[in-house]
């Protein structure tokens, strides 16, 4: 995903939408304030790529690498939500 895609509004491939998918995140964690981010991307890789800096700070820094470690840490944090 690129930077305009999450902070544009129009920035999608279809260039239709008249909201930045920032806006979508943030309805989403207004239903589900305790979501967590699996990102498939190394972690070792995270700073290099501005997308997963912007992603990162929309969750409120609930990002988690999609590994069996990553889950785990992701469902212990998950787990304390309540």
């Amino acid at each position: 995903m690129s930077p305009y895609e999450i902070v544009y509004p129009g920035g999608s491939v279809e260039h239709s939408n008249e909201e930045p998918g920032a806006a979508w995140m943030q309805r989403l964690l207004a239903v589900y304030p305790n979501a967590i981010w699996l990102n498939p991307q190394p972690e070792a890789v995270w700073n290099y790529h501005e997308s997963i800096g912007i992603t990162r700070q929309l969750m409120g820094d609930r990002m988690f690498p999609m590994t069996l470690e990553g889950l785990d840490s992701g469902m212990r944090l998950l787990s304390k939500a309540h």
